[in-house]
């Protein structure tokens, strides 16, 4: 399992007040960023500020990649479709519903062929409620340390859905899991041309973690359904893999394939990407651990960045999230006016459930002193946020205390 973020060290704070300076002075947060670099080979990339339109935030059209504003994002603990996040490698897939078929190989007794209609009419339906969050979210704050390159998301590739399907478990137990079975790799149907070829997008998940069914909580499901309406194309149409707890990345879209196997899967984004690495050397990707269990996490979405606020009384809100160990919720959401001298204790608005989000808000007193409110997050194991997360090359991760600046008077 790989390793969490944790608080910066000494040598890197320096970067942090850097930061958190810059913040202040040119006028720009997390939630506001739009001027993170992109790596050369990512031509369809664009800023976020020369295409946001409407609620979405569109980092790249082709294929695409949005993200909500932040004030829309928090209107309802379940994110409407139209409003959650889209990661793409690859453009969409076309698919022909009818004529689908899902295959489960590898070390089983019995290789399975299933079309939707008896993947549906074979095992029992069910739906959980479950965050979905990219390993990148807040990857434009990486930036403001040391540049990373990736789509630039700010605070908003999250969202919080209603998953309905078959659970994972049942799928593999009727195909007839081999001793030797350690690890389920997912691929998708999309087309992703890297190098002289073309792959699929894929991920893996540990056996373990796959036939771990908690009461109401699978430990994965195979969905055809958001919100109670059929997945969308953007989502994955016409199945996609969800794995509460874990990064979106292991949450494959246009599912075609699972393989079980005794090792994880050698696909290119298991293998050789969604991994913390600093300096990014061959024995560095080698020697480091694929990313599952997302981090801990909060963050401001009202007021924006650079709001004019009255002094007194502020009312603030956003969303914080647990780590994705099995039974934590979020206990505690902190927000400070004065630089973490002292804090105010939010009012969660939300359900508090496994592998879900909360929404929270706060009354907080602020003075004509005051340039930035930061909030921090306290889980039910223990753990608080970070001030500042470790930097990493591909900007994975990020969970420091969220800073927004603020222009009060």
């Amino acid at each position: 399992m790989h390793t969490m973020p944790q608080q910066i060290t000494a040598a890197e704070s320096s970067s942090s007040s850097s930061r958190r300076a810059f913040l202040r002075h040119a006028g720009v947060a997390g939630a506001g960023l739009a001027v993170a670099p992109w790596l050369p080979g990512d031509r369809s990339s664009a800023t976020a500020a020369e295409t946001s339109s409407g609620n979405m935030i569109v980092h790249t059209t082709k294929p695409l990649n949005s993200e909500p504003k932040l004030d829309v994002l928090t209107k309802s603990w379940i994110t409407p479709v139209e409003s959650f996040y889209v990661r793409s490698h690859a453009p969409n897939p076309k698919i022909d519903p009818a004529s689908f078929r899902l295959t489960v190989e590898g070390l089983v007794d019995r290789p399975l062929s299933i079309s939707l209609a008896e993947l549906d009419g074979t095992f029992e339906s069910t739906s959980v409620v479950s965050t979905m969050t990219c390993a990148g979210n807040r990857r434009s704050e990486h930036s403001l340390i040391k540049p990373v390159g990736g789509v630039p998301w700010q605070a908003g590739a999250i969202g919080n859905a209603r998953w309905s399907g078959v659970r994972l478990s049942e799928v593999l137990k009727k195909a007839g899991l081999k001793e030797n079975a350690k690890h389920v790799w997912f691929e998708g149907l999309d087309e992703i041309a890297k190098g002289d070829g073309i792959i699929p997008f894929g991920a893996s998940i540990p056996i373990s973690k796959a036939m771990t069914d908690a009461e109401g909580m699978p430990g994965g499901l195979l969905t055809t359904k958001m919100n109670d309406q059929p997945l969308t194309p953007d989502h994955g149409a016409p199945l996609r893999g969800v794995v509460p707890g874990y990064i979106g990345a292991r949450s494959v879209k246009w599912l075609g394939k699972i393989v079980v196997s005794d090792r994880p899967s050698p696909n290119h984004y298991v293998a050789t990407a969604y991994k913390l690495v600093r300096e990014g050397t061959p024995i560095e990707w080698a020697e480091s651990g694929p990313l599952y269990r997302f981090p801990l996490n909060s963050v401001i979405c009202s007021p924006e960045p650079n709001a004019k606020i009255a002094t007194g009384k502020v009312a603030v809100s956003g969303y914080a999230y647990p780590s994705g160990q099995p039974g934590t919720t979020i206990a505690k959401v902190e927000v400070s006016a004065d630089d973490g001298r002292s804090w105010t204790t939010a009012k969660i608005t939300s359900p508090l459930r496994e592998h879900c989000w909360v929404l929270w808000k706060a009354d907080i007193n602020v003075s004509s002193s005051v340039s930035e409110l930061t909030v921090r997050a306290t889980d039910s194991r223990g753990d608080t946020q970070p001030e500042a997360a470790d930097w990493n090359l591909k900007g994975y991760m990020f969970n420091g205390c969220y800073h927004v600046p603020v222009d009060a008077g």
